[in-house]
C-alpha cells in the first residue's frame, strides 16, 4: 500500500526552500589551521555558536579534513557577532552569503 502522507509535496519542498533562502542568507565559515587545537575549536564553537559537545566535535572534524565548514546560518548580524568573537579567539572564521 502507498503511503500518501510521508511524500513530499512540490509546494511544500519549494515553500519551504523559500523559507530557508530568505530566512538564513549568511553562513559563519570555521577555516582549518594548523594553529589550533581540536579542544580550543570544540571549546570555541559551543561557547559562542551554542553547539552541543557532539556538534562541535563533528564541526571540528569536517573543518580538520575539508579545510572549512559553515558551523552556523543566520543573519549578517547575528553571524557578524559571533564571527568576531571566533576570531578574537585566533581561529579563523568568515560570513559568506548563500544566494549565488
Amino acid at each position: 500500500m502507498r503511503d500518501i502522507y510521508n511524500q513530499t509535496k512540490p509546494w511544500e519542498s519549494e515553500e519551504t526552500d523559500t523559507l530557508t533562502a530568505t530566512a538564513t542568507p549568511f553562513q559563519l565559515i570555521v577555516w582549518n589551521d594548523e594553529v589550533n587545537t581540536f579542544e580550543w575549536v570544540i571549546e570555541t564553537l559551543m561557547d559562542i555558536c551554542k553547539h552541543t559537545q557532539e556538534q562541535a566535535e563533528q564541526s571540528a572534524m569536517i573543518i580538520h579534513h575539508n579545510g572549512k565548514y559553515a558551523v552556523k546560518n543566520g543573519d549578517y548580524h547575528t553571524l557578524k557577532l559571533m564571527c568576531d568573537a571566533i576570531t578574537e579567539r585566533g581561529i579563523s572564521a568568515t560570513i559568506e552569503s548563500t544566494k549565488n
